[in-house]
């Protein structure tokens, strides 16, 4: 028997290299397949078949955008008919590096002028995650939100978890957009080929290897728990 993790990002973004390297590190037997888009991973949870394999479901759960709610509608009612499907609730996984507790100890010195310069965006990230954390969903009406963005009402919430990771990652190794994600998070330290001498970081002292990393971000955010829920095992 095998066991799949199928998500929605084409293999060139980057969330499915995310995805590809930590379970790499953490679960290497569970192969990691790209449907394309939400719409395309419905229709192929909608065809499964019980062929003995276990399907891992990476659904973005964006649930103040509608078009996103309808599509998981329909992959839940599909779901619930298979016996070989499991589903993980995650917003996206940009709101996971978003919710890692370590992440401005990694990306700034404690000294770091972005600590400053960001500190709108740095603000509207602790906001954001404990209105989430304590399953409240009005996180357009938080002060430290609007104050980041006056423009919140344009986004949803991946959309903007996506906008704050990128804010407080630009210009470090730990960069992330949609297209690309920062050499930090993927390679050990220090490997990132595009170093220059002052681009120093939180882990310039406490360097990590690659599994380190993955480990730390499985033990420090959601995953956690979302791992325990459908009993796959992860060896730290």
């Amino acid at each position: 028997m095998k066991t799949y993790l199928w998500i929605e990002d084409r293999k060139d973004k980057s969330g499915y290299i995310f995805w590809q390297t930590f379970m790499g590190q953490l679960c290497s037997e569970i192969v990691v397949e790209s449907k394309k888009n939400n719409s395309e991973l419905v229709k192929a949870v909608k065809a499964l078949e019980d062929n003995g394999n276990r399907y891992v479901i990476v659904f973005d759960n964006s649930f103040d955008n509608p078009q996103v709610a309808m599509e998981q509608k329909l992959l839940r009612k599909y779901a619930e008919t298979k016996n070989n499907v499991l589903m993980m609730d995650i917003i996206c996984f940009e709101y996971i590096l978003l919710e890692f507790k370590d992440l401005i100890k990694w990306i700034y010195v404690s000294d770091d002028e972005f600590l400053t310069k960001r500190k709108n965006a740095i603000a509207a990230r602790e906001k954001l995650i404990k209105t989430i954390q304590n399953g409240q969903l009005n996180y357009k009406d938080i002060r430290e939100i609007v104050e980041y963005s006056e423009n919140v009402d344009n986004y949803n919430i991946e959309q903007l978890s996506a906008r704050i990771l990128f804010d407080l990652t630009r210009n470090t190794g730990f960069e992330v957009s949609k297209s690309n994600i920062g050499e930090c998070w993927i390679k050990s330290c220090c490997e990132w080929a595009q170093r220059m001498p002052d681009d120093i970081c939180g882990l310039d002292v406490r360097r990590l290897q690659i599994k380190e990393k993955m480990q730390n971000i499985y033990k420090e955010t959601s995953l956690f728990i979302q791992f325990q829920n459908i009993g796959l095992e992860v060896v730290l």
